[in-house]
């Protein structure tokens, strides 16, 4: 039996939130097998924001959630970390009302829960996996998600710069494709957009330790980490936007052009076509050709 996750023990770390500068210290504490992904705000008394669709509360720049009178942004590139490596239960406690950027990708993530180890629990995890195809388009932008064995995703970018005229990428997700290939892609920013975001009070924290800033030429940071290191960012953001449908996915998505606001509309799509995708339970420790269907309502969610 595929079992639900969750960390070995408490892990924590300090940085910087990108859009706010405000110094954040983030912790991650094991849960209970059917916790969920929760942020838990220590200064607001333990106001608890589970990592779910309906409690999506700003999508600018970065994806944010709220509940009663907690909120918490940026929170897209822990939750991508944290799906892909399996962790399905977790507590993050924050200080402060962003997760911080660190380097600006997943990578740091990574190696907290690494460092904090993966526990096996009794419960048995569910997947939720796409029977038909489900799409949703906003002008230029599409994304879909077709039936398929395996998580996977494809996404191709075309901005009007001389770098990112177009890009694109495939990649089956796993712990390991996404720590050596994905985790490592760090957010980017234009240079002409930074002053206007700045005057809008955001990208307070940014900087060329933690975004990759491009001018009109060329990059200003040293070296990218990968040629297509845009593209690929862009599939650690949506793996993290989607972690807010509630359980893991079993499917190909293949988005064009898309951001926040796509990718979390999306999930809340994904959603309400419950004739389009099953609850299955999966025999041992990976996703395997056969899935064991769960029966379920039609109007069960998963979150």
């Amino acid at each position: 039996m595929n079992v639900q996750r969750t960390l070995r023990r408490s892990i924590s770390c300090t940085g910087i939130g990108l859009h706010s500068g405000n110094k954040v210290t983030l912790s991650l504490k094991p849960a209970q097998p059917n916790f969920g992904i929760r942020f838990r705000r220590s200064d607001l008394g333990g106001a608890e924001i589970p990592a779910t669709v309906k409690n999506l509360a700003g999508i600018q720049y970065a994806t944010g959630l709220a509940r009663d009178t907690g909120k918490v942004d940026t929170v897209e590139h822990l939750l991508a970390a944290l799906v892909s490596l399996g962790v399905d239960n977790v507590i993050v406690e924050l200080n402060h009302p962003e997760v911080p950027i660190m380097d600006g990708s997943a990578a740091p993530f990574t190696y907290l829960i690494n460092e904090a180890g993966i526990k096996r629990l009794s419960a048995p995890r569910r997947y939720l996996k796409i029977k038909n195809p489900i799409v949703l388009s906003q002008g230029n932008k599409r994304i879909a998600i077709y039936p398929s064995d395996h998580f996977k995703v494809t996404y191709s970018i075309a901005f009007d710069h001389p770098l990112l005229r177009h890009q694109s990428r495939t990649i089956r997700i796993n712990d390991t494709s996404f720590v050596q290939d994905i985790a490592p892609a760090r957010t980017f920013g234009f240079l002409r957009e930074i002053e206007t975001l700045r005057q809008q009070g955001l990208a307070l924290g940014g900087s060329l330790e933690n975004a990759i800033v491009i001018g009109d030429t060329g990059v200003l940071n040293n070296a990218l980490r990968f040629d297509d290191e845009f593209v690929r960012h862009k599939i650690l953001d949506v793996i993290g936007d989607l972690a807010l449908v509630g359980n893991r996915i079993i499917g190909h998505v293949v988005a064009h052009r898309g951001g926040h606001a796509l990718h979390t509309a999306f999930a809340a799509k994904v959603l309400e076509e419950t004739s389009s995708w099953s609850f299955v339970e999966i025999p041992g420790d990976n996703v395997v050709e056969t899935p064991v269907a769960i029966p379920v309502k039609s109007s069960e969610s998963p979150i």
